[in-house]
C-alpha cells in the first residue's frame, strides 16, 4: 500500500509502506474510510519539531475493522470504529479516572494517512458507531478522533458552564471546535480571536458572539474591555506557543480558568506572575477516549457537526498539497480520502 511519509521540513511524500498487520494478540487492523492532516502535525512538517528518520504520518482515524488479534473481545470484524491518537488500555487506574491519554500501557497511534492502520490496544481504544454511518457523517466521526474530542476536553478543563463567558485562543480547528463544544455546553458568550474572515465565519456558525482581531497584549484588552474590567470565566488556549499561553492566562477573571490544549513549543511560566492571577490551569494531550461514546452519540443524532471544519477534500496521494495548504493557511483543516 502506499501512505504518507515525512522525510524532514516541508517534505512530505505519498510511497509504498508495508501493509500493517497484527503484531500483537490485543491488535485490530483498520481498513481506513476517512484520513486528514492535524494541525499538530505542522510542527514536524514545519521543522520546528526534528524528524529523526523518515516517519508514516496521521493520527486520526475512522474506518472498518478487518482483522483483530485473539485477545480483542469487544471490538469485531466489520464494525465502523473510531479510536483516540492515543492506545489505551481503558482498565489503568489513569484511564479510571478518565485520562486515557496517560494510560500507564498508552501506545501512539500513527501512519493514519494511508488506507490501513494497525491499532494496538484495541478493546481499550476503539469505539463502534451504532452502524455503518452514511457517507456524510464520516468527516464528523472523524473528527471524534482528536481535534474534536480535543476541542471537548479544552472546553471540559475550562469548567465552561452554562451562562458563562469564555475566550478562545486560537482559530484552528481545535479552536473552532472548541467554540463549538463551549456552546454545547451551554456557554453564554464566547469571544472568538482570530483574522482570518473565513475562520470568523465559521466560528460564528458554530456559537461565537464576539470576534476579537488583536493580538498579545492587545488581544488581552480587548477582552478585558469586552467583559467591563472582569475577563473571561474560562479561556481555551487552542495553539501551544508563549504568546498564545500568556494571552490565555492574562484574559482570565481573578478565579477563572484556562485550559491548555496546544502542543507548547517553548512555552515558560512565570512562577510570581502565575501565582498572583489566581488562575486554575488544566491542560495536556486530550483523552479523547473518555468522550467518544458522548461525542459519537451527539454525531450520530445530528445534534452537531463538527466536519464543517474540513474546508479543502483531497484525494490520499495528494496530501502534500494537503499540507501545503494548511501550513500556507489557506485552508483550516484537510480531508483525505483513501
Amino acid at each position: 500500500m502506499r501512505g504518507a511519509v515525512l522525510y524532514g521540513p516541508r517534505d512530505v511524500r505519498f510511497e509504498e509502506r508495508e501493509v500493517p498487520k497484527i503484531v500483537k494478540p490485543t491488535d485490530a487492523v483498520i481498513r481506513i474510510s476517512s484520513a486528514c492532516v492535524c494541525g499538530s502535525d505542522l510542527w514536524p512538517y514545519r521543522g520546528i519539531q526534528p524528524t529523526a528518520q523518515p516517519t508514516p504520518m496521521g493520527h486520526e482515524y475512522c474506518g472498518i475493522v478487518e482483522e483483530v488479534g485473539r485477545a480483542v473481545k469487544s471490538i469485531k470484524p466489520g464494525q465502523f470504529v473510531i479510536g483516540s491518537f492515543f492506545a489505551s488500555d481503558n482498565t489503568c487506574p489513569n484511564c479510571h479516572i478518565g485520562y486515557q491519554s496517560s494510560c500507564q500501557h498508552r501506545e501512539l497511534v500513527g501512519g493514519a494517512q494511508a488506507p490501513v492502520l494497525r491499532v494496538p490496544l484495541a478493546d481499550g481504544t476503539l469505539v463502534a458507531t451504532p452502524d455503518i454511518p452514511s457517507e456524510d457523517l464520516i468527516p464528523s466521526l472523524l473528527t471524534l478522533s482528536d481535534v474534536m474530542g480535543t476541542g471537548w476536553f479544552a472546553a471540559d478543563a475550562a469548567n465552561v458552564k452554562p451562562g458563562s463567558t469564555v475566550a478562545v485562543v486560537g482559530d484552528g480547528a481545535v479552536g473552532l471546535l472548541g467554540v463549538l463544544s463551549a456552546k454545547q455546553m451551554g456557554a453564554k458568550r464566547i469571544i472568538a480571536m482570530s483574522r482570518h474572515a473565513s475562520r470568523q465565519k465559521l466560528a460564528r456558525e458554530f456559537g461565537a458572539t464576539d470576534i476579537v482581531t488583536e493580538r498579545g497584549d492587545e488581544g488581552v484588552a480587548r477582552i478585558v474591555e469586552l467583559t467591563n474590567g472582569v475577563g473571561a470565566d474560562s479561556v481555551l488556549e487552542c495553539v501551544g506557543t508563549q504568546e498564545s499561553m500568556m494571552q490565555a492566562i492574562n484574559s482570565s477573571r481573578k478565579g477563572g480558568y484556562v485550559s491548555y490544549v496546544g502542543v507548547p513549543h517553548g512555552v515558560e511560566l512565570n512562577g510570581e506572575e502565575l501565582f498572583f492571577s489566581h488562575v486554575h490551569l488544566h491542560g495536556g494531550p486530550a483523552p479523547v477516549r473518555r468522550y467518544l461514546p458522548d461525542l459519537i452519540k451527539l454525531v450520530w443524532d445530528r445534534k452537531i457537526d463538527p466536519g464543517k471544519v474540513f474546508d479543502l477534500k483531497l484525494p490520499l496521494d495528494q496530501v502534500a498539497e494537503g499540507y501545503r495548504e494548511m501550513d500556507e493557511r489557506r485552508a483550516i483543516k484537510t480531508l483525505l480520502s483513501p
